[in-house]
């Protein structure tokens, strides 16, 4: 079954959501003014969706933000069917690192009087300053892509106990490398 998104523009220059293939799963947005700080970049796209009740309009970043010094700032942003305000997408600048060499370093350390020789290998990281400004998106570059889903109808319950799994309580790296 079809769902029907609306749309708006907020702002005349505001570029219709783009979705070059219907197999793409995401429809592409563009910055109809952009804002810059000294913390971050902010795009606006000037443009408002009316998703319906039971859907979520989840904001990713598109693959050529890697051509970019930029990265969302909250990795995802989630459009609740009851917003109707801009979206806006809040990117932070990326510091470029290197990681060049790694050098054997020894340090004496005193224990209980006495010292001991701690060997450790550590990694000599540099920052690479880029030349010349920092790559950001401009008005109208595609900044992000918004993907609409379907969310399942949840009733939380509390319970006392939570049945037994494999993984149980494992967390972090509990899956292996």
């Amino acid at each position: 079954m079809t769902q029907i998104v609306k749309w708006k523009k907020m702002v005349p220059e505001a570029q219709a959501p783009y979705q070059k293939y219907i197999t793409d799963a995401g429809y592409d947005l563009s910055a109809a003014s952009v804002t810059k700080t000294d913390n971050y970049i902010e795009c606006g796209t000037g443009l408002a969706f009316e998703i319906p009740v039971g859907m979520v309009g989840l904001i990713f970043p598109r693959s050529s933000v890697t051509e970019k010094d930029l990265m969302l700032k909250n990795c995802v942003g989630v459009i609740d069917s009851e917003f109707r305000g801009e979206v806006r997408c809040r990117f932070v600048k990326v510091i470029h690192r290197a990681f060049v060499d790694s050098v054997d370093v020894e340090r004496k350390i005193p224990i209980f009087g006495k010292e001991k020789i701690i060997k450790k290998r550590n990694i000599i990281d540099i920052m690479i300053l880029l030349p010349g400004p920092i790559k950001i998106y401009e008005i109208g570059d595609r900044i992000c892509q918004i993907i609409f889903l379907t969310l399942p109808q949840i009733k939380l319950m509390e319970a006392q106990e939570l049945s037994e799994s494999n993984r149980g309580s494992q967390g972090y790296g509990s899956t292996g490398k």
